[in-house]
């Protein structure tokens, strides 16, 4: 994208303004500014102009102390970016509102100098849709690629480390008692690369690769991890991360992203168990594959040491277990059956191995003295929350949400189906849905879901943040490389939608 940058001839130094639509979505935009100093430098500095249209504002901003009066914009430095040399350059930017049209403002001042414009580039136009259609089969997970090292990335968003967090009523709130929706993605590979022999991360989990998110507004980040490779178990082959060193990978990383604003959901993905019945991917008794329960042999002790891991730090969330399907393994014969197995565990149709039910992990947590939030599941997948209320594991400390997943092909795909089931949930406690997606690229499906969320105080993310190169019928990928570079259509039209979302609505 091209902007068009005017010096300023008035005042000692002068200054120039590029103003850039990055993005624009219907009723919403993202616009950066660069403000550069001429001639001389600047010690604090306040942007101001006027947008052409009433019906446009900030919604809110990042590097910058933003306000609005009228249609009048005041962008004031901060503490750490207000000295600019001369010939220097510092980037703000900020989420907008518009209703009919979205013109440019015709004129910029800082410090009361007048920078005569900027003209920013044509905003994109919108993704191609394709009509989903629904099946009641899983997700397939891709097949990962080796990632590109990531290059520098934007300024990060303002604000300081990660909120503490806890439930109250139907409301995920901060310490302070903001209400806080969980708004992200997922990134995937702790669950495959060690028990494949491949290390520990596909791709980077260093600062560049945090700062890539910020653009896109992410403000959670799913890690999904598998249970052996914690454990350290035999089955952990020559070179995959496992015990002691794993561990550490997965606490470095969770402390990279609550120091950056950014809340880590930990969540237990591949786990041991034998399993070849019906959704089954693979037939190892190893944790190679999704398997429809969490085990009882080392199900509740993985979660005795990641509560033990991250207790103290309630930035942090616990989801359980990713995708039970139960009711599957039973060939959806009994609902009841699947449901108390979902809570109980122990001896469960078509599951060859022990079970640990959702009851006997929240109490492996909450026997350890952690009370951070903790997410549990729904059957088929994650997808069906329609006996959640009913069969939800007791937890003494009322720090219980629900999971719940939504994509294209599940069985629960519209908006009667959210409203008489996910709907009567968060009525009575926080809902995310853990995981979104759709297998045709396109992002009609996601905007359904996460309109409907946006509705109703529902959070979401996208599976998954993973530079495989393209989005195919095989996986929701929502990036190209590791720069954070949205895929065509599936990531456009997401990150699209993100980035006008605020977690405190």
């Amino acid at each position: 994208m091209s902007a068009i940058t005017v010096p300023a001839a008035a005042a000692p130094g002068g200054c120039s303004v590029q103003y850039k639509v990055v993005s624009e979505w219907q009723g919403g935009f993202q616009g950066d500014i660069a403000i550069t100093s001429l001639g001389g430098s600047l010690t604090g500095w306040t942007l101001e102009f006027d947008f052409p249209s009433a019906a446009q504002g900030v919604s809110n901003g990042w590097n910058a102390d933003w306000s609005q009066s009228g249609a009048h914009v005041t962008a004031k430095s901060l503490s750490w970016n207000g000295n600019i040399p001369s010939n220097g350059s510092v980037a703000i930017g900020f989420i907008g509102k518009w209703s009919g049209s979205n013109p440019v403002p015709g004129a910029f001042t800082v410090n009361g100098v007048t920078c005569t414009g900027a003209s920013p580039s044509a905003s994109p136009s919108a993704s191609p849709s394709a009509s989903p259609s629904p099946s009641p089969s899983p997700k397939s997970s891709p097949s990962p690629s080796p990632s590109p090292s990531p290059s520098p990335s934007p300024s990060p968003q303002p604000g300081g480390p990660a909120p503490q967090l806890h439930v109250s009523g139907n409301t995920l709130v901060t310490s302070a008692g903001k209400p806080y929706r969980l708004l992200g993605v997922n990134r995937s590979s702790g669950e495959f690369a060690c028990i494949q022999g491949r290390g520990m991360w596909d791709g980077p989990a260093d600062q560049a690769s945090v700062d890539a998110m910020k653009p896109w507004n992410i403000h959670v980040v799913r890690v999904p991890l598998n249970e052996e490779c914690w454990l350290g178990t035999a089955d952990v082959p020559s070179g995959g991360t496992s015990g002691a060193a794993y561990q550490q990978a997965v606490k470095d990383y969770v402390k990279l992203l609550v120091t950056n604003g950014i809340t880590p959901i930990v969540e237990m993905h591949w786990n041991y168990g034998q399993y070849t019945g019906a959704g089954a991917g693979c037939s190892d008794v190893a944790a190679t594959c999704q398997k429809p329960m969490p085990d009882a042999k080392y199900a509740p002790t993985f979660w005795t040491q990641v509560a033990n891991a991250f207790k103290g730090d309630n930035a942090v969330i616990f989801d359980l277990f990713n995708e039970p399907y139960p009711d599957a393994a039973n060939n959806w014969s009994d609902a009841t059956a699947a449901w108390t197995c979902l809570r109980d565990g122990g001896t469960c149709t078509g599951i060859g191995y022990q079970v640990a039910g959702m009851q006997d992990l929240v109490d492996a947590v909450r026997a350890t003295g952690a009370t951070n939030v903790i997410m549990t599941a729904g059957l088929t997948w994650t997808n069906d929350l329609s006996q959640w209320l009913k069969y939800k594991p007791q937890d003494p400390t009322g720090n219980l949400m629900a999971s719940w997943h939504s994509y294209n092909f599940n069985g629960c795909v519209d908006t009667t189906c959210w409203n008489n089931t996910i709907g009567a949930v968060a009525a009575q406690v926080p809902v995310v849905a853990g995981e979104i997606g759709q297998n045709t690229c396109a992002h009609d499906y996601i905007d359904k879901v996460m309109n409907w969320a946006d509705a109703n105080g529902v959070g979401y993310l996208a599976w998954t943040w993973n530079a495989w190169g393209i989005c195919d019928s095989s996986g929701n990928v929502l990036i190209t490389d590791a720069n954070g570079t949205p895929t065509s259509t599936f990531g456009e039209g997401f990150k699209a939608h993100l980035v006008a979302q605020n977690p405190y609505a």
